[in-house]
């Protein structure tokens, strides 16, 4: 049995990093993790052959190889999706998906031979046994939670490395909160499930000894939502195992904003070699935070906690929405002014989407407010429900946010405000990225010279160099990012 792997193209986003991945010569951030991990789960027996869209095209070849074809994809990925099923349909090759997007949206894709939803530890087996008795049948779900200690390592044979930024590995699923217009526990549950630490010790063993080094990217959706057994046996495994390896990986994960109560786990991760997390901030308007069921983001002080995040050497990106019926007309500059101050320099802000499903989803459904559906990219000048503010006046709004944030003057003004702030680990940054260096040469004649950015650039550098030459890293692949928003943004606004 031959068995293709398909990943769907994702479109040009914020966080496809499309602009500045060419600056160090790679063509997608990171490779499919769950379609590698259903590699593994495959017979072994099978031929197996993956094609990711975001690094290398589908061939009419590849479909007439293939006996089955496995698609998995995230919502955000839906029109490259129906353009491989449509592909598969005409060439005649059985489809299997699954995934988030297939999961939710399960009703949307009718032409799949078979859709196998929910957890594939649990689903997965069943459809290869009824695969294998010629009696497969088109639909398979479970509404139990899977064991992922029983997850195998994911087959990184079957891509090239070298095409990728980073590589993914998995710890936990599920989060312990509940936020309103979050998908995650609808997809995962609220009680996180977590390996052991010698599963955890085998994958990065396998990571390492695929030759690849660099950034590796934990996918937990709430890495801490289990304290006690990362400080206790996750984290000391990861810090004796990097230690051994001499430091070949730094590692960036999602969090929730309370990761900055607890000094002593900052401090693990940070010797583990974590140097960047991910966290929901949402909004500064308490309101709108009580209206999602945001509350472990109320009630505190969130510019402080995220100094306090980035103080203890974890850079800090962060995610922001407008557009909740509790939102005022003055949401846009606070959300301006709070991302400045706070020096969260990667501050994807998106407008409130109802992702299908999740409980916005079913309570704007029951108030008959849904209008179309969603790409599944908050990014878009688009929302997918009547607002309780003036429709114009919210895209304009926006507009308006993402123009400010993402000009030269103020992106570079947050760069500053971060590097002021943060305080690196004792260990040399620089070891785990001198092959950036390219990056830097790229930089200074893209940035410095060409781009419209090139007074900001220098001025950026300079200090970086007099005040906080450790930082220059840093600093310089911030101004890359930044070249990226800018373009993607623009391309957007016009």
């Amino acid at each position: 049995m031959k068995a293709l792997l398909i990943y769907p193209e994702f479109p040009d986003t914020f966080w496809s990093f499309r602009y500045a991945l060419k600056f160090i010569h790679r063509k997608a951030s990171s490779p499919p993790l769950g379609l590698l991990t259903i590699a593994a789960m495959l017979p072994d027996g099978w031929e197996k052959r993956m094609v990711d869209m975001n690094v290398e095209s589908l061939h009419d070849e590849h479909l007439r190889w293939a006996d089955l074809v496995f698609v998995s994809a995230m919502s955000v990925q839906k029109e490259s999706v129906n353009g491989v099923i449509a592909r598969c349909k005409a060439a005649g090759v059985r489809i299997v998906a699954g995934g988030p997007l297939f999961t939710t949206e399960y009703e949307a894709f009718g032409a799949v031979d078979h859709l196998v939803l929910s957890e594939a530890e649990i689903t997965l087996p069943r459809f290869l046994k009824d695969f294998a008795n010629g009696d497969a049948g088109h639909f398979y779900t479970t509404d139990q939670w899977a064991d992922i200690r029983q997850t195998p390592i994911p087959l990184w044979g079957l891509i090239n490395k070298k095409h990728y930024a980073s590589i993914n590995i998995q710890y936990s699923r599920g989060c312990p909160f509940n936020c309103e217009f979050c998908d995650i526990t609808l997809l995962c549950g609220r009680v996180p499930r977590t390996k052991d630490k010698d599963q955890i010790i085998r994958e990065l063993e396998s990571v390492y000894d695929s030759g690849f080094r660099g950034q590796v990217f934990f996918v937990d959706d709430n890495f801490i939502g289990n304290k006690k057994k990362l400080k206790e046996e996750i984290l000391p495994a990861i810090i004796e195992w990097m230690e051994r390896k001499r430091h070949p990986f730094t590692f960036n994960t999602q969090t929730s904003i309370e990761l900055s109560d607890h000094k002593d786990l900052m401090e693990m991760m940070v010797k583990a070699g974590f140097d960047v997390v991910f966290i929901g901030i949402e909004t500064p308007h308490d309101q709108s935070l009580v209206e999602c069921s945001k509350f472990q983001n109320k009630n505190r002080d969130l510019l402080a906690s995220v100094r306090n995040i980035q103080k203890s050497g974890l850079e800090v990106q962060g995610g922001f929405i407008v557009g909740f019926d509790n939102d005022p007309p003055t949401i846009f500059d606070t959300q301006i002014r709070f991302i400045q101050k706070s020096g969260v320099v990667t501050a994807m802000v998106g407008i409130l989407i109802a992702l299908p499903r999740t409980q916005l989803f079913e309570r704007l459904k029951k108030e008959q407010r849904l209008l179309k559906e969603t790409s599944g990219n908050n990014t878009d000048f688009a929302t997918n429900f009547i607002p309780r503010m003036d429709y114009d006046l919210l895209i304009n709004g926006y507009k308006k946010v993402l123009s400010t944030l993402y000009s030269p003057k103020h992106y570079y003004e947050r760069v500053r405000t971060f590097l002021r702030e943060y305080i690196p680990p004792g260990k040399k940054l620089f070891h785990v990225r001198c092959n950036y260096i390219g990056a830097f040469f790229r930089s200074i004649v893209l940035l410095g010279i060409i781009g419209k950015e090139r007074f900001y650039y220098w001025r950026l550098l300079l200090w970086t160099i007099f005040s906080r030459p450790r930082l220059i890293p840093q600093a310089v692949t911030l101004s890359i990012y930044g070249y990226h928003f800018r373009k993607v943004f623009e391309k957007r606004l016009g």
